[in-house]
Formats: structure tokens, C-alpha cells, sequence
């Protein structure tokens, strides 16, 4: 599993992250949820091997991620950031294909093609990639990352993704986090920074929030949103809906709400 034990990070002696611990276990998805500042993004860094701790530790299947050099760590986890830039004139297509580039592929034309087509990457692999929407060069890295660890191994990976859903609309959101699900009975392990609560409690199995650098609850979604602890979380009145049929929360925000939102069965 993917392990952090007591991490601490600092800019300048200002704590950043503190003393966070955390587990993300193959054939899960873990969503860290919390507001801007919160430190989401320095401690995605932190895991994906970007930043180094100032004290605790990290390991990817019981090794140190200390001990992994790059190409190593590369075989077991792929990482997709909240932004990318590619300074070169390639194709939608050439930028999948440095996926391939940290491993030696058995298949590399049979995952490719494969990939795009889960990510609908194909329609429009041959544009340059600059010349995409926002929303296509986000499919464009998310398939990017997903061929690098498209591969079955005998050993568990990780995929490490930081706002994946920002520039898609609600029908390629849910065709991101799908991807997710069906990616995870792979043995794979993913962890995802989320801004949409609802999303996150319709596709997490767990739950890990985040407020000024610690991990204030993690567990199970049922577990982790409760309105207090939600409301706390993001400083704003949060209630939650619980739909009786498919037994899924509902959040909803709204700050005139001086009453408890009754449990309603749709008609």
C-alpha cells in the first residue's frame, strides 16, 4: 500500500503539512477534500515524491520512497497534476505516448489505442495539442497517465491525481471518475484531490480531509461526512441529504439554513 506516517512539511518554518498520516490501499479510491490553503496540493507533492518531508515517512509497498530512484518509483506510480504544460508542438497522441516513455511496454500499440479509446481521446488524437480546450488537454494527461500503468503487474500501483475534474462538464466528470472505478479492480491504488463533495461521496470508498495542513477525519464516507464536521472543515453551513432509495448523501451549501433538512424518499 501506499503509506504516510506522521509527514511534516515546512515553507520558511511555516508548517504546511502536519504531522499527516494516511493509508491508500490497492483497489480503493481515497479523496482528499478541503478548502483552498488547506495544503491538498503540498501533500500530494509530498506522496507523489515531488517534495521531500521535513520529518516522517513515505513508502510505496514497504519501500522508501527515499530508496526508489526515479524509474523505480515511476513503475509504481503514475502521477497526473493539477496543471501540465508541454512547450513542444506535439500531437494529442504524442503526448498519450510519454506514458510509454518510464517503462518498457510488452503491448505498447494495443494500450494505447485502448486507452484513448476509454478517455475519447481519439477523435481528435492528430490535433496539436495546444490547440485543444481546456477540458481535452485534461483527457489528453489523464490518458497520458493511465498508459503508464495500463499494464497487469504481479505487484500493486498507485495513481495520483490532483483535480482531475476542473475543466471537464458533469457528463466527462462522470467519465473521468468512472475510469477511476473500473481502474481501481486492477490492483491499483488512487488517491485523488477532489473540490466537489458530491462527487467525492458518490465515487470515494474513503475519505481523508484536510484543514490548515492536518487531516482533520479520514474513513469511510458515511464515517467522515457528518455536517458539523463538514462545516467546520470549510468554515461555511453545510447539510446533508440522505436519498433513501439509493442510499447515496447529497451535500447541499447554504448558509440561510437554520433548520435540519428532513430524510425524503423521491417520488
Amino acid at each position: 500500500m501506499l503509506q504516510a506516517t506522521h509527514i511534516h512539511f515546512c515553507i520558511r518554518q511555516r508548517p504546511i503539512v502536519r504531522e499527516a498520516s494516511m493509508e491508500v490501499k490497492p483497489g480503493e479510491i481515497m479523496a482528499i477534500l478541503g478548502p483552498n490553503g488547506a495544503g491538498k496540493s503540498t501533500l500530494f507533492r509530498l506522496l507523489a515524491g515531488e517534495l521531500k518531508c521535513t520529518r516522517g515517512k513515505i513508502n510505496y509497498n514497504g519501500a522508501s520512497i527515499e530508496g526508489l530512484k526515479p524509474k523505480e518509483l515511476a513503475t509504481v506510480r503514475a502521477v497526473m497534476p493539477q496543471h501540465s504544460t508541454v512547450n513542444f508542438p506535439f500531437t494529442a497522441q504524442e503526448v498519450i505516448e510519454l506514458g510509454n516513455s518510464s517503462h518498457q511496454a510488452s503491448h505498447p500499440e494495443k494500450n494505447l489505442q485502448e486507452v484513448m479509446k476509454l478517455t475519447q481521446t481519439s477523435f481528435f488524437k492528430d490535433s496539436l495539442y495546444q490547440n485543444l480546450s481546456g477540458g481535452e488537454k485534461q483527457r489528453v494527461q489523464l490518458a497520458r497517465v493511465l498508459l503508464q500503468i495500463w499494464e497487469k503487474k504481479p505487484f500493486p500501483r498507485y495513481l495520483l491525481l490532483d483535480e482531475p475534474t476542473s475543466s471537464l462538464d458533469i457528463s466527462q466528470q462522470h467519465l473521468v471518475l468512472n475510469i477511476l472505478q473500473k481502474l481501481k479492480n486492477q490492483n491499483i491504488g488512487i488517491l485523488v484531490i477532489l473540490h466537489d463533495l458530491n462527487l467525492a461521496a458518490h465515487y470515494a470508498d474513503r475519505i481523508a480531509l484536510l484543514k490548515d495542513g492536518q487531516v482533520a477525519a479520514i474513513g469511510k464516507v458515511k464515517e467522515v461526512f457528518k455536517e458539523s464536521l463538514l462545516s467546520d472543515v470549510f468554515d461555511h453551513p453545510i447539510r446533508l441529504i440522505h436519498h433513501l432509495e439509493s442510499d447515496q448523501v447529497l451535500v447541499s451549501s447554504n448558509e440561510f439554513y437554520n433548520y435540519p433538512l428532513k430524510t425524503t424518499k423521491q417520488a
